[in-house]
């Protein structure tokens, strides 16, 4: 029996996955981001600070509509944390 061999990856399938890589870390970045943000809100909160926190929230919610745009995250998901952190921030008055 003869040994079969594999067929080539071809240049596309290659460049196809470069991408793939370099699109994986960006996405893991902004979520990254998008957390780190979510939490000094959060902080802002749990110590009073009204508007450090609006400042925050204002920042976040910017990044958080931007990787929704962009389809790192469901548009939905965003909304929602942005309307759950807003509602907290709201509260503090």
């Amino acid at each position: 029996m003869a040994a079969r061999s594999r067929p080539k990856k071809s240049k596309s399938v290659k460049k196809r996955a470069r991408q793939a890589l370099k699109r994986q870390l960006i996405n893991k970045m902004t979520v990254s981001r998008l957390r780190t943000l979510a939490r000094k809100v959060q902080e802002s909160i749990a110590s009073n600070k009204k508007d450090e926190a609006q400042k925050q929230l204002i920042e976040a919610e910017s990044a958080f509509f931007k990787a929704a745009s962009k389809g790192i995250i469901h548009r939905n998901t965003s909304s929602r944390k942005i309307s759950r952190l807003a509602s907290k921030v709201a509260k503090l008055a």
